[in-house]
């Protein structure tokens, strides 16, 4: 049997004011389809529209809403995703016009976190965030979409029993899962503190779903995490250690990827993975050089650093995919602090650590150290955590001019030699 065929069959719809980039609009909806793929729908065509303004019952307008109609039963159509926020009751309106199920953009990417969540934490996160995306929408429609928790995209979450109790329970449930989340965050915190108690620097890989991060860090640290050609196919942070030469031990996190219009509910939900990155002492930027819309891409993720107030972190610009990527593309990119890089061939791979070992010597603080003869056998350990930008003989022993972070400072105090 044709895999295609179990696919179930949808038709996405773009919109926007007439006030509005329609590029955008269409860049998106292109987006749109994909995450719709990735969710396991067959997208059978698209409509878009563009008005004054929104109708308020429905979001789009009666003609519109007819002509989607007649679509939908050409292709036997059984879902409508629309690449807008919908209120509850738009939602109603829609569904009842149609006699179909309608979803909005924020539906379609929490199902797809819901579908490959794996760890109890990811579950959690996922079923927060369709918890807090759902109270809202418990106005008009809410009773009405009971009926169709069954199957299919869009019904896959918290399942039956907590989609059946009101309003308050619900509420409940979204303190008690904050407050497991609260304990993972926690955990994650002491992990992190024990690194640092060791003086393990670490990086954070953030950027565009899809843009070859799990891949990345499986070339460069020869871990086997799952790495595919989808949307969101991380969901779980998973950190890895490695070695920069020059410098030492480093842990590296893989982290989820970030989309346009991403759902609000989903950061509040993600914030314990979240915050491996705020916490991070450096982040490497992931692009898919090879992707039409990188600038885009680079944009939203830019806009999402500032939001998360990460701007003031040193930043690399990896620029992956490069074995896929145009000479045009290539040329295109105007970033500092930036490597290109192939996950599939290894191209870059040796420049990208050389880069990070760079950016970790400029944190740290320029000191020199005096060493006595019959201390200068430390001189190899300090080689060993810092390069040794020059060394001087003196009359009973040796200086030594490196850069220290400051958790390292006070380690090799003695040695320090005041300016």
């Amino acid at each position: 049997m044709d895999e295609k065929s179990n696919l179930e069959k949808a038709i996405v719809v773009g919109v926007c004011l007439k006030s509005d980039n329609f590029v955008n609009m269409k860049e998106s909806l292109v987006e749109l389809e994909d995450l719709a793929y990735a969710a396991g729908a067959e997208v059978m065509g698209n409509l878009t529209q563009t008005l004054s303004q929104y109708q308020a019952a429905t979001l789009i307008g009666k003609g519109k809403i007819a002509e989607l109609k007649e679509l939908c039963i050409e292709q036997e159509i059984s879902l409508v995703i629309i690449d807008h926020k919908l209120s509850g009751i738009q939602t109603r309106n829609l569904e009842k016009e149609l006699a179909l199920r309608v979803l909005d953009r924020s539906q379609l990417i929490l199902d797809i976190f819901a579908q490959r969540a794996q760890t109890y934490e990811g579950k959690l996160q996922v079923e927060l965030a369709q918890m807090l995306d759902q109270l809202p929408r418990m106005v008009g429609a809410w009773h009405g979409s009971l009926s169709r928790q069954g199957g299919g995209i869009g019904t896959r979450g918290p399942g039956e029993t907590a989609l059946e109790i009101d309003r308050r329970n619900i509420q409940k449930r979204i303190k008690f899962i904050k407050k497991k989340l609260d304990q993972v965050r926690k955990h994650r915190a002491q992990h992190r503190n024990k690194r640092k108690k060791h003086q393990v620097p670490s990086f954070s890989m953030i950027g565009y779903t899809n843009s070859g991060k799990s891949s990345l860090l499986n070339r460069m640290t020869g871990s086997q995490l799952l790495a595919k050609d989808q949307l969101f196919a991380t969901l779980d942070p998973a950190t890895r250690k490695l070695h920069l030469e020059g410098h030492g031990p480093v842990v590296i996190t893989d982290t989820v990827g970030f989309i346009r219009n991403l759902p609000t509910h989903l950061i509040e939900a993600f914030k314990a993975t979240l915050e491996e990155s705020e916490e991070a002492d450096v982040l490497l930027h992931v692009v898919d050089l090879s992707n039409p819309s990188l600038k885009k891409q680079i944009e939203i993720v830019d806009q999402l650093i500032e939001q998360f107030e990460w701007q003031n972190k040193p930043l690399i610009y990896v620029f992956n995919k490069l074995d896929k990527a145009s000479v045009e593309n290539q040329f295109s990119v105007k970033q500092n602090n930036r490597v290109f890089t192939s996950a599939v061939t290894g191209e870059g791979i040796d420049r990208l650590k050389k880069l990070m070992a760079e950016t970790l010597k400029n944190l740290n603080t320029p000191v020199s150290l005096y060493f006595p003869h019959e201390h200068e056998h430390k001189i190899y350990d300090l080689a060993r955590i810092t390069t040794i930008d020059k060394k001087e003989k003196a009359s009973r022993g040796t200086i030594c001019h490196v850069k220290l972070s400051d958790a390292q400072i006070p380690q090799w105090s003695e040695y320090i030699l005041e300016a």
